[in-house]
């Protein structure tokens, strides 16, 4: 890799992309490295190396690797793994004394262990104060407990999508924008609740991933309703097949007939 250059640090495999300057440091695809961020040292692998937008700030203005994973941060992140378990496990056993109405997703200990996020999902305010007391008292760390949305939770949990494969918000998508009803219309989609949302209950990510490429085949194909001239005589869009790049129009006497859009 070119010297400097960003490089794509995942925290967790099925977690966001961030950006870092590799500050001189020969990486490749695939090595730990150990960063400084905004919440202490942290554990990373690099997945890619990344092009600088016009007009982005350059790799000089980002956050430096400060250097590639060693034997020893390579055990102490197993190690580390192993604790965040160990907590979860006592969260949860602590959650269900007590009674809260909350539910513990997942445990993240910050690498140099002064740290330990417990992520939760949770209908309405939960007060824990006394849960947080139990958690310092058993970890001696520093104790956050960070309530996150669906969408996230299934990222973290995983599973199978209505397509037949693991959720694309644990395998591709990452950084993803906000999905509308618009971009399902636009795609056709029945907008039948149950056949466009994902496991978390939300709308489907994979909605918002095809969107701009629907946008792009559709722009030269005739809008459902719209009148237009087949064989010397009119006819009326009724439907749209987007993937085959076809058009069903109805005819004047009532046939329908589809037709390429090439042939148009």
């Amino acid at each position: 890799m070119a010297d400097p250059v960003i490089v794509g640090i995942k925290f967790k495999r099925e977690g966001k992309i961030y950006n870092f300057c590799t500050a001189g440091i020969s990486l490749q695809q695939g090595d730990p490295v150990i960063v400084e961020t905004d919440h202490g040292m942290a554990y990373g692998v690099v997945v890619a190396e990344m092009a600088v937008p016009a007009g982005e700030p350059s790799a000089d203005t980002h956050k430096p690797i400060l250097r590639q994973a060693t034997d020893e941060d390579v055990q102490i992140q197993a190690e580390k793994q192993l604790l965040e378990r160990e907590a979860r496990r006592y969260c949860i056993d602590k959650v269900k004394q007590r009674n809260l109405p909350m539910k513990i997703v997942d445990v993240e200990y910050i690498f140099d262990r002064s740290k330990v996020v417990f992520y939760f999902t949770a209908e309405n305010r939960v007060d824990f104060r006394e849960l947080i007391k139990d958690l310092v008292q058993r970890f001696k760390a520093r104790i956050e407990l960070r309530q996150i949305g669906a969408r996230q939770e299934a990222s973290m949990l995983k599973g199978m999508g209505i397509c037949g494969r693991e959720v694309c918000c644990t395998t591709l998508l990452h950084n993803l924008d906000r999905v509308s009803v618009k971009m399902a219309k636009e795609q056709s989609m029945s907008l039948n609740p149950e056949k466009i949302s994902g496991l978390c209950g939300r709308l489907m990510c994979c909605l918002a991933f095809e969107y701009d490429s629907y946008l792009a085949m559709k722009k030269d194909m005739p809008k459902c309703g719209k009148l237009i001239q087949i064989d010397a005589s009119r006819a009326k869009v009724i439907r749209q097949n987007v993937l085959k790049g076809e058009i069903t129009v109805a005819m004047e006497n009532g046939e329908e007939r589809v037709v390429k859009i090439e042939d148009l």
